[in-house]
């Protein structure tokens, strides 16, 4: 039956308030895209949105730290964005981390917080690895607020007992959407097939999508500088069929990050493009590498953050991916990434509560916690401490306890502090304690003095989260500045008066 006028023209103006808002009315997802590929998701992972036109299952489960209550987000409409207003609300005046993400299909391969395994980074890694710090990561996807995955060193999630997903040398397809400027150059920010043991099985037992600059981990590289595109295939990082250089795998340099990769008997692929805007690129599409990925061993875990043996000093951002029953066409993939670019991912602010930087003038931080009241954040010359500051305490002190705050020197939306006595030195975290320093020419160590501020969890003042680590605060304990958790392996980690100890309030001009 051909439609009439008035259902053209219906039909016309829904697409066009749609378009508008940044959502196709009754657009097919990318998991229903592959499934009319023939090549359907068997696995489907998303925080910021469903993968399914009709989806209105949930999208991941938060967790509170303060008292370890649940709650899982849905879309706020069938194959919409993730209700963050509910998000919210859960997470107002505490902390929360993300426990789960749900599988969207119905294989139910969800991501659990990923258990200890051949390789691993601090105290975390003799039992469990980190959860993502449930707000580290807002964007804007269709014009709503929603929250991406921020991975840091340390964190990572796995589903070893995977159902349907491709084993030995069967086709799989996988993409993936990450921030194109959280990265590093340590193993490995994946995601897609892996080990179902959690260790290294040897060469081809694992297919996934490998982002960041990890030219250390065999030769693997591609053209320019980095981040690249690759694909973990165990025992090295493939840039094309040789782990050496391949010049036809760019540098990326978009903010959100489109990332392909596909295989099947004796052939695999890697694409990628710009996730806002444009079409996809084929960086490599030939032979699979020899000695032991030809054929492949692939056993069928999902891994996120990770490797296949848990090397988990890698960082990155997660917003959305899918790993598919079938080895998906190239029109299947361009498909798929119209519907992201529809999407149309957007930065926000990550700071939650701003600061006025423009005058350059001083601030202090000043203590809450009871009983500590004239009590600041100061430096010894190298330690952040909390030292006790008075207006009849002499200059020196006064000036020891002085910040100037700037715009954030690794992300430009939060801020770092400059010592007012010691120029160039910055408030910085080092093996989760604080100290100030001058050597910022690295990309970790602008990142590392990164911080964003938010409201006093206490209702007073500022709060202030590690950029880097985002379920990781300023706090002080026993006199010292420290980075910590709220509750954790470390010592300064304790839940006793968290909320407190992490509240600071801010004195404009400070004491110089």
């Amino acid at each position: 039956m051909v439609p009439g006028p008035s259902a053209k023209r219906t039909s016309v103006l829904a697409f066009g308030l749609a378009a508008l808002s940044g959502t196709l009315v009754g657009a097919d997802r990318p998991c229903d895209i592959y499934k009319a590929g023939g090549t359907p998701c068997v696995a489907a992972h998303s925080t910021t949105r469903a993968l399914y036109q009709e989806y209105t299952g949930p999208l991941y489960l938060l967790t509170r730290e303060c008292d370890g209550s649940h709650l899982e987000i849905h879309p706020s409409e069938a194959g919409g964005v993730a209700n963050v207003s509910a998000h919210d609300e859960h997470c107002k005046g505490t902390t929360c981390v993300i426990s789960m993400i749900h599988d969207q299909s119905s294989s139910g391969n969800h991501l659990m917080q990923a258990p200890k395994g051949g390789a691993g980074l601090g105290p975390e890694a003799l039992y469990f690895d980190s959860l993502a710090g449930a707000s580290g990561a807002p964007v804007s996807v269709s014009g709503k607020n929603a929250y991406g995955v921020f991975i840091a060193p340390g964190t990572g999630y796995r589903s070893n007992v995977a159902k349907n997903t491709a084993k030995g040398d069967e086709p799989q397809g996988m993409y993936a959407v990450l921030d194109g400027t959280h990265y590093n150059g340590k193993c490995c920010f994946d995601y897609g097939n892996a080990e179902t043991n959690n260790r290294n099985t040897g060469n081809g037992h694992m297919e996934a999508i490998y982002f960041g600059k990890g030219d250390g981990f065999g030769k693997g590289k591609g053209e320019g500088s980095g981040p690249w595109i690759m694909g973990d295939l165990e025992n090295g990082l493939f840039p094309g069929r040789k782990m050496n250089k391949n010049k036809k795998n760019p540098t990326i340099d978009f903010r959100f990050v489109t990332a392909v990769v596909k295989g099947q008997p004796d052939n695999w692929a890697i694409r990628g493009g710009n996730a806002a805007d444009g079409a996809l690129s084929t960086y490599y599409n030939g032979q699979r590498p020899k000695k032991g990925y030809n054929p492949m061993s692939k056993e069928g875990a999902v891994i996120l953050g990770i490797g296949g043996d848990n090397s988990n000093w890698a960082q990155g951002t997660f917003y959305e991916g899918a790993v598919t029953s079938g080895f998906p066409s190239d029109e299947t993939d361009d498909k798929v990434q119209a519907d992201i670019v529809t999407a149309k991912y957007q930065r926000v602010f990550v700071s939650e509560l701003k600061i006025d930087t423009r005058n350059g003038s001083s601030v202090s931080l000043q203590i809450t916690t009871p009983g500590f009241e004239n009590f600041y954040l100061a430096h010894d010359g190298e330690t952040v401490k909390m030292l006790e500051v008075t207006s009849s305490s002499d200059y020196s002190l006064k000036q020891r306890a002085s910040w100037r705050v700037q715009q954030g020197r690794g992300e430009e939306t939060c801020y770092s502090f400059e010592s007012v006595d010691k120029p160039g030195h910055f408030i910085r975290h080092h093996e989760h304690w604080l100290k100030v320093d001058l050597n910022l020419n690295l990309k970790k160590d602008r990142e590392d003095a990164t911080f964003c501020s938010q409201p006093g969890l206490n209702g007073r003042g500022h709060t202030f989260r590690a950029w880097t680590y985002p379920a990781r605060y300023i706090r002080h304990v026993l006199g010292r500045g420290y980075l910590a958790s709220n509750g954790g392996p470390r010592d300064q980690d304790h839940k006793l008066s968290f909320s407190d100890d992490v509240s600071f309030i801010l004195h404009n001009p400070g004491f110089a």
